[in-house]
């Protein structure tokens, strides 16, 4: 099967298509023909520095939507021909950037009807990167005010959907030109980051998600109201926040998405309801997965960014 693997880390040119063994499903697996598979910051991450998964050869991607080919034994759950749509084990279950992936089975979920193999590909890491840290660590519910920052990426854009569908408040973080697209998806506020200070214009959140780090992060701190949390998904908080965060009364919480059968099916039904989009930059053939990383790598993109396979 065609795939596209790299032998060194580097830049977005070490991707190259390679011929591999097409996998075969062990017990509790399926096999999963990717029909279009989703490109996120932790790939080029990860091409360019191994991260999580090692050094190469190795083949990257963990969003999946397909069609099961074939399946392993004590597989209940799917049958040869029923469409999926997925996240790989995070972070050593990569490999979605290829025309067939295995998996375990609970790692899926059926694809909704309403939703194609290209919209289906770019939802499931980041979006339940976004629920895992909005419901499952943050609780978000009802009347609740959430702080988003970077509000029109990839997590961002589909953490906006989340929280309104859970009737929270929401005000998110993004350059101008993205404010239209953002109230479009619902968001209560935008501000533009650039010219206005954060930390000055918000008060008494109930939650923030941060995917930035840094001095975003420690002056996050200061928007929460006693009790309330901060979910980082960039590197584990400072002593000094960890101090700062339990001056003030908060929960500084730092998270790494994992593969959850419940939150995808969370996630289907809501897209499956039209709850739930992912905006689509820019999709690429599985060949032109080079050009993918560089554009994505530009930190310029709306949404998502997807590789399409068949």
């Amino acid at each position: 099967m065609r795939a596209m693997g790299q032998d060194v880390h580097g830049g977005p040119e070490v991707l190259k298509e390679i011929e591999v063994p097409r996998p075969a499903p062990g017990i509790s697996e399926i096999l999963v023909a990717v029909h279009a598979a989703g490109v996120n910051p932790t790939d080029w991450k990860h091409r360019a520095g191994g991260a999580f998964v090692g050094e190469p050869p190795f083949v990257l991607g963990w969003d999946v939507s397909g069609v099961v080919e074939a399946v392993g034994f004590g597989v209940t759950l799917f049958k040869p021909g029923d469409e999926v749509f997925g996240m790989l084990p995070y972070p050593h279950g990569a490999g979605s950037h290829a025309e067939y992936v295995t998996a375990p089975t609970r790692c899926f979920v059926p694809k909704p009807t309403s939703v194609d193999h290209i919209q289906a590909g770019a939802l499931p890491l980041a979006a339940l990167t976004a629920w895992q840290a909005l419901v499952d660590t943050g609780d978000v519910g009802p009347g609740q005010r959430v702080l988003i920052h970077a509000a029109a990426g990839g997590v961002g854009h589909l953490a906006v959907q989340i929280a309104k569908a859970r009737g929270a408040y929401v005000i998110g973080t993004a350059s101008a030109g993205k404010h239209a697209f953002l109230r479009g998806l619902g968001a209560d506020e935008v501000i533009d980051y650039r010219s206005v200070d954060f930390a000055e214009a918000v008060r008494d959140v109930d939650v923030v998600l941060d995917p930035l780090a840094g001095d975003t992060r420690t002056r996050s701190l200061g928007v929460l109201r006693k009790g309330g949390t901060l979910v980082s998904l960039l590197g584990g908080g400072t002593p000094e926040e960890t101090e700062k965060a339990a001056e003030l009364g908060v929960r500084l919480e730092v998270l790494l998405v994992e593969a959850d059968h419940a939150g995808m099916r969370a996630i289907a039904d809501l897209a499956g309801s039209g709850k739930l989009r992912a905006h689509i930059e820019a999709t690429f053939p599985l060949a032109q997965a080079a050009e993918a990383h560089a554009l994505g790598e530009t930190g310029r993109t709306t949404g998502k960014i997807v590789l399409t396979v068949r």
